[in-house]
C-alpha cells in the first residue's frame, strides 16, 4: 500500500456543466468526494500503464514535526 497522499497540487478540469453535476450527484450517492473518485481513477490509470510513483512528502508539515 503506498502512503497517504498530501494535498499538493492542484488539476482543473473543463466539463460539461451538466455532467458535472451528474458526477456529483453520483459522488454523494455513493458517501464520496468528486476529488476521492479523481484521485483514485487516476492511481488506477497510472498502474494500467505501467507508471510508478511516489507521493512527495509535505514539507511545512516535516518542518513543523
Amino acid at each position: 500500500m503506498t502512503k497517504l497522499e498530501q494535498k499538493t497540487a492542484r488539476l482543473t478540469v473543463l466539463i460539461d456543466p451538466a455532467k458535472k453535476r451528474a458526477f456529483e450527484s453520483l459522488c454523494a450517492a455513493q458517501d464520496v468526494t468528486p476529488s476521492q473518485v479523481v484521485r483514485k481513477l487516476i492511481r488506477e490509470y497510472l498502474h494500467q500503464h505501467g507508471v510508478t510513483w511516489t507521493p512527495q512528502p509535505d514539507e511545512d508539515r516535516e518542518e513543523n514535526s
